[in-house]
């Protein structure tokens, strides 16, 4: 055992010089000046390598100040304990540590931080949902006088000490357990490339937080079938709660387990309960050391309370996490750190932004693109819990490739963006002569385009069901204007009723949804679906609550001012609360109808298109009437299209591929042939994405394929069925159809000399060609 694992300290030295993981940048985190330590430590006792040791001691001494940096205001209670005992072990093996002068200052500060602790807490017994300090038993100092009593009390049926390895390795030491030793070996031979800081672990948190990576990264549509068999699978664990893994010793990871468990399977339509992640607050004992040990589970609680955004009509539990966890993250940026220098300027860290972000604006104002871009710039994707040396992030292997996959795609995205402006100058009404004339003949433009493309694409057509919901719209405008020219009061009723379709929601939200596979006869007036009025009403209500001062002026009406004409002791106060109240009761009844399937059948991708037009209403007037502003959404916009991504990640060049012989004579094609059945929700090949499909068994999307200085082409085979699409004729896969004899069948956007995205529906195999 002793051999490996002294082979792997001799052949992962990184190249600059440490041992430890880096972040998703590639970048050498604050872990890595301890495992760097106890690495020459290692190594010096055993006379080897002085010039892999002298290699360790440089990179300490030439990063220390730029790692250290952000501790001096923030110390994590795992490094104020192992640092300064890997220095302590370190000199006293004969190795001289030495900082630079400039962050001695922090690094005694680290010191004392670490003498607090000691003093402070127990070494065993009732824990505050932090780990024990026995299980830093490889950290602590010679003096504390830890018993062999202590340390065989605490081990578990593995023959771990709370499942730490290092810690196990100290145990043995000390105790020459057996029961240690049987663990480490079986460890060593599991983990050949490595041992993680906690085993075993928990193969469930892992998953779940690969998968939020993912999400959160704007990936997912590339890896819709992985996440929905693990998500199974989890979800199978949680029904069988002997499955169901519980952190020993750890109330905190729990919490972040459970929490971060309930977003994703509620987001993905699985019934959890809000006991889930709620159980803690029906536990007094528990309730106490969370709100007196807020540093160390805010971390947990930012998962509590992004779960509580998730809450359905009834759930007071999750109401009342919602209300505990606000007031601990509050409590945890109003309160300066206890541990930081009492003459220190601290500036705000990106933990704490990111606090901030979650407390000041609603998740359900959050626009995806937006929320994909702040995770790849601030490295919110080093968010798995390894244990009892985590910190708030850290990092973890691929990731790099991960973040790579996702700025290519935010910037692919932002190219589309930019091209569905450029098509809509198409209607600057340069040519027409009134207001009037300007918007019919846009709307006309519009329905009729969106009724060509539907029926090409669908074969049935919605030219007066798209007419309808306008003439609709239109007789609702003039009511409203007629109220406002004869100065009439509207009951609320009859004002909500006309005024959830003058917002014109519908009028977006439903014609987009009949490409995603929403049936036209659904879009008929009159016969909406609840989730359709739903999001009218609440649509209309964000609008009132920003608009009514405004709407005073010019004499409209409005259900902020209905509610004070029918109240005259109301103060205005008053009647945005009673607004304020519907819409939050409202929104529950929507997301319920959106993330439930018992409560509407209609197509996932449907559903979860109302949220997300909900959330551009919450947007444009969650806290002012941005839609009104001229300026308000600049910096917004800016982002979503035109700012690139700032990120300290190096782009990689992308690979071509080898050009093969097609069979086609003097041609030579590049070709990828993937010849899939749809069982794969993902294309990929030398690292590249080249293609997504839906859940269905429809491909239907951009087929995105990207390579330099190469033209696209694609291939397209009969289905089982023989059918084609789109007037493309039925070849055998074998056969190859070139670029430019596609261009008349679909649409063809060149987005920059690097990208063609394909608009493409197609039911069997195909293939990708660079040529």
């Amino acid at each position: 055992m002793f051999n490996t694992c002294f082979i792997w300290l001799l052949n992962n030295q990184k190249e600059d010089g440490f041992w430890g993981e880096c972040d998703a940048l590639g970048n050498p985190t604050i872990q890595s000046l301890s495992s760097t330590l106890a690495s020459i430590v290692a190594l010096k006792k055993w006379n080897a390598s002085p010039t892999i040791i002298e290699r360790g001691l440089s990179f300490i001494h030439a990063n220390a100040e730029k790692l250290l940096e952000d501790v001096k205001e923030d110390c994590p209670r795992w490094f104020a304990i192992i640092l300064p005992a890997m220095v302590e072990l370190a000199e006293s093996n004969g190795l001289e540590v030495v900082f630079p002068e400039a962050v001695r200052e922090t690094v005694s500060y680290i010191f004392k931080c670490r003498q607090n602790i000691l003093n402070k807490e127990k070494l065993v017994g009732e824990h505050n949902g932090t780990p024990l300090l026995l299980s830093y038993l490889e950290a602590l100092p010679p003096s504390y006088g830890v018993s062999e009593e202590d340390i065989l009390n605490n081990l578990s049926d593995d023959g771990s000490l709370f499942n730490s390895p290092s810690a196990t390795a100290k145990a043995f030491m000390a105790t020459g357990n057996k029961g240690c030793l049987s663990y480490l070996q079986s460890l060593a031979q599991r983990c050949p490339n490595g041992v993680p800081q906690t085993y075993p672990m928990d193969e469930d948190l892992i998953k779940l937080c690969m998968v939020n990576q993912v999400e959160k990264l704007g990936l997912a549509e590339y890896f819709a079938e992985e996440i929905e068999e693990t998500l199974e699978q989890i979800y199978r664990n949680y029904i069988n709660q002997k499955s169901w893994v519980k952190p020993s010793n750890m109330i905190a990871t729990q919490l972040h387990k459970d929490s971060l468990a309930f977003q994703l399977l509620r987001m993905h339509g699985y019934k959890v309960s809000p006991l889930m992640l709620c159980w803690f607050l029906h536990h007094e004992e528990i309730g106490r050391h969370v709100e007196k040990s807020d540093e160390s589970f805010t971390s947990a609680m930012i998962n509590v309370y992004r779960a509580s955004n998730l809450m359905l009509c009834g759930e007071y539990e999750l109401e009342e996490a919602k209300s505990f966890s606000t007031e601990l993250l509050h409590k945890f940026l109003c309160v300066p750190n206890k541990q930081q220098h009492p003459h220190t300027k601290v500036k705000p860290s990106p933990f704490h932004k990111m606090i901030e972000y979650e407390l000041n604006l609603p998740w359900f104002a959050r626009m995806e693109h937006l929320e994909h871009r702040m995770w790849i710039e601030e490295n919110e994707a080093n968010s798995l819990w390894a244990g009892k040396a985590s910190y708030h992030r850290i990092s973890y292997s691929h990731n790099d490739e991960l973040l790579q996959l996702a700025i290519a795609n935010y910037e692919f995205r932002q190219s589309i963006y930019k091209n569905e402006l450029e098509e809509l100058k198409r209607w600057d009404g340069k040519e027409l002569r009134s207001h009037s004339k300007v918007i019919f003949d846009a709307l006309d433009n519009l329905v009729t385009e969106t009724a060509s493309t539907y029926l090409l694409q669908e074969g049935a057509d919605i030219t007066h069901s798209l007419r309808d919901l306008w003439y609709e719209t239109f007789v609702s405008w003039l009511i409203e204007a007629k109220w406002s020219r004869n100065g009439e009061n509207p009951s609320i009723d009859d004002y909500l009723k006309t005024g959830m379709v003058s917002i014109a929601t519908h009028t977006l939200v439903l014609p987009a949804s009949c490409f995603l596979k929403l049936h036209h006869r659904q879009i008929r007036p009159l016969q909406y679906q609840t989730i359709t009025k739903l999001l009218m009403l609440i649509c209309r209500l964000l609008n009132d609550l920003q608009s009514y001062e405004k709407e005073k002026e010019e004499g409209k009406m409005n259900s902020v001012l209905i509610n004070l004409i029918e109240n005259s002791e109301m103060e205005v106060e008053d009647s945005k609360g009673i607004v304020r109240d519907i819409i939050d009761r409202k929104k529950k009844e929507l997301l319920e109808h959106v993330l439930m399937d018992e409560m509407c059948d209609w197509p996932k991708p449907v559903k979860q298109f109302h949220l997300l037009c909900l959330k551009v209403f919450q947007m444009f007037f969650n806290s002012a009437n941005r839609y009104d502003s001229n300026t308000d959404m600049l910096e917004d916009i800016n982002k979503a299209i035109y700012l690139p991504l700032t990120t300290s990640l190096k782009k990689k060049p992308l690979n071509k591929v080898v050009a093969l012989h097609s069979g086609m004579k003097n041609k030579k094609f590049g070709r990828i042939n993937f010849n899939f059945n749809f069982n794969n929700s993902c294309f990929k090949h030398n690292h590249l994405i080249v293609g997504y499909r839906s859940r269905r068994h429809h491909f239907r999307g951009s087929l995105i394929v990207i390579g330099e200085g190469w033209r696209g082409g694609l291939v397209i085979g009969t289905s089982r069925t023989g059918e084609t699409h789109r007037g493309v004729e039925a070849v055998d896969i074998n056969e190859v159809i070139l670029f430019e004899h596609l261009i008349h069948c679909f649409t063809a956007t060149f987005v920059t000399p690097r990208v063609i995205a394909v608009e493409v529906t197609a039911l069997s195999d195909c293939s990708v060609i660079l040529i």
